[in-house]
């Protein structure tokens, strides 16, 4: 995925979670285990962030001919951010889908 993508995906998924807040503008809790839900959610976005800012810092350190950088070690970190942004953005579609059931619902 690019950039772009990634960076429109975690745009929609801090605008589900203002609205989760409540619409208030409510900053989310940055301590994980100390916000319940939306404090877990938006640690791991932190941990899908450092994976593939990681990532990127092998890719570059390897294309700069750094010797300590493996080309195994570039593939497998580019594979864990990969994995991570694909479990994200489909947490993200499964998110959606919960809210949009919840404001269908009848009172």
């Amino acid at each position: 995925m690019s950039t772009p993508e990634i960076q429109s995906a975690l745009q929609q998924i801090q605008q589900l979670a203002t609205q989760a807040a409540g619409g208030r503008g409510q900053q989310l809790s940055t301590v994980v285990g100390g916000g319940g839900f939306a404090g877990e959610l938006h640690a791991s976005l932190q941990r899908i962030n450092q994976l593939q800012a990681r990532s990127s810092r092998q890719a570059a350190a390897f294309q700069a001919g750094a010797p300590e950088v493996a080309l195994h070690d570039v593939m497998v970190d580019m594979q864990k951010a990969s994995v991570a942004f694909q479990m994200g953005v489909q947490v993200r579609n499964r998110l959606v889908s919960a809210y949009k059931d919840v404001m269908n619902m009848q009172v």
